[in-house]
Formats: C-alpha cells, structure tokens, sequence
C-alpha cells in the first residue's frame, strides 16, 4: 500500500501518461510454516524519463522497509525518439503522400527502441498499422487494408531516404 501511495504521490500534477509512474500487481502469494507468516508481491513498474531504474529501486528500498526486494527482468529507463531527424521527416511525408494524417504518440508500453535506441545512436521511430491504444490488449486488432497501407508508406520513407 505505501508502494502504491508514494507512486500516487510521485505523479500527483502530472497529467500525461507517459510521464507518469505506472504500477501494476502481477501476482500475490502468502505462506507460513506454523511459526511465520510471509507474503510475496509480484509488482510491475513502467518507469517515466525522469525516474531512472536505479532510483526508482532507491526509492522503493526506501518505502518497503524490513521487505526484501528481488528485481526480475532486465530494467530499462523509458526512451523518447528524436521528432527532428530525417527519418521522422521522411515517414510524416510518405504517411501524407498516401493521404493519412501522422501524428504523435507518447507509447507507455516496452518496446525494443528502449532497449536499442540509446546504444545505436541513431533516428529511431515507431509505426504501424492499427490502434496502438489497443495494442497488448484483447481488442488488439489490424485491418488488411492499413497493413498494405504501411508497407507503401515504409516504402515510400524508405525510397526518400536512399534517393
């Protein structure tokens, strides 16, 4: 509870998502031998920019004083992608050539770019087709359609960057 408390705290003011520190409670177990009792949380944390790993473990040794604290999985900071490069100049024209509209969207999921982005040094972007609203949901759907419409665009993003 003062796990959840502290990240309510933390995002108090903060009105986008994305920039939001984001719980979730992946499993819950209890257990006792006759003279102990024990529980286990399994949390998730989607980390804003500004609240590296490092810290956000600081900070949750900090808040769950006396529990052991046993980090999983490989954390990484959030990553934003550059919008001025001329890989995002080539794509938001390719995507107006084939008449859509581009726009831009904070994504709160994981995603490779985290991973890649900050090593390769390089013009990154994330596009495709469908409602990334939806994305790692039931709902999760494309059409067809869009997805034809995306390889044009790539195509065309592609062919204006190698001239």
């Amino acid at each position: 509870l003062s796990i959840k408390s502290w990240a309510d705290s933390y995002n108090l003011g903060i009105e986008r998502v994305f920039d939001q520190l984001l719980l979730r409670l992946h499993g819950m177990e209890s257990e006792e031998n006759g003279f102990e009792q024990q529980a286990h949380l399994t949390i998730g944390a989607r980390l804003p920019p500004h609240l590296t790993p490092e810290n956000w473990y600081t900070h949750l040794v900090e808040i769950a004083v006396g529990s052991e604290i046993h980090p999983q999985g490989f954390p990484l900071p959030a990553y934003r992608c550059e919008k001025n490069t001329p890989l995002v100049r080539a794509v938001l024209a390719a995507i107006r050539s084939s008449r859509g509209t581009p726009g831009f969207v904070y994504k709160t999921g994981t995603c490779d770019l985290n991973l890649v982005g900050p090593v390769w040094k390089c013009p990154t972007l994330v596009y495709g087709p469908g409602d990334s609203s939806l994305d790692h949901t039931s709902e999760e759907h494309i059409s067809l359609v869009e997805y034809q419409r995306s390889i044009e665009v790539l195509y065309a993003a592609i062919q204006q960057l190698t001239g």
